[in-house]
């Protein structure tokens, strides 16, 4: 039997066919672009609800209140942080896709695992941001169930000319904007993860031959 030579090393698999490959390039530069802008605009959103809600000045005066709704606060900006790290993510996949065309590009592995980082960032933060509904709504259903019989909810209990006080826990609508900012940092990470599985599928579709 002849002997056998040395073997040549092994040539790494491509990711994909050409035609694919740009199809898959396009998917990722367009996907990307979307999931960066949409959770961008939702976290202006997010931004301008936490400086409009003046969290600390307004909620120091009432501290069953700050207790209720201080947890679910406290996970929303965990969750809005990081959305902030989703943005980034977002543009790493966008990169990504413009180096599938270039002579020197990722793998099929490197470009999953970079989705996947995403993909799971998105995650942690829909869940920070259920917690953190949870805790809210539990909260302010404690305080409607606290309120008094009225249109307005709360009364004014006092002698005429005497400063009176408030009778129950009326639901303001800088609680309720609390509550609205939660839910723009949920639908963020929810787009996010959306499109992150969109991509590992596309990426791992087997390519018509």
């Amino acid at each position: 039997m002849a002997a056998l030579g040395p073997r040549p090393a092994p040539h790494p698999t491509p990711m994909a066919d050409r035609l694919d490959l740009q199809l898959i390039s396009a998917a990722l530069r367009r996907m990307g672009w979307v999931r960066f802008w949409a959770q961008l605009a939702l976290g202006v959103v997010v931004i301008g609800v936490l400086l409009f809600n003046n969290i600390g000045g307004r909620l120091a005066a009432n501290s069953s209140r700050a207790l209720g709704l201080g947890p679910g606060i406290s996970l929303t900006t965990l969750a809005f942080l990081l959305l902030l790290w989703c943005l980034w993510q977002s543009w790493l996949i966008v990169r990504c896709g413009r180096a599938l065309n270039s002579p020197v590009r990722p793998s099929k592995g490197e470009t999953a695992r970079l989705i996947k980082r995403g993909l799971l960032a998105d995650l942690v933060g829909v869940t920070l941001a259920v917690i953190g509904y949870q805790s809210m709504a539990g909260s302010l259903f404690v305080q409607a169930s606290q309120q008094v019989p009225g249109f307005f909810g709360a009364q004014i209990q006092g002698a005429p000319g005497m400063g009176g006080r408030v009778i129950g826990l009326p639901i303001t609508s800088i609680e309720m904007l609390s509550v609205l900012g939660n839910t723009q940092v949920l639908f963020a990470h929810l787009i996010g993860l959306w499109i992150s599985l969109w991509l590992l599928q596309r990426i791992y579709r087997p390519s018509a031959s």
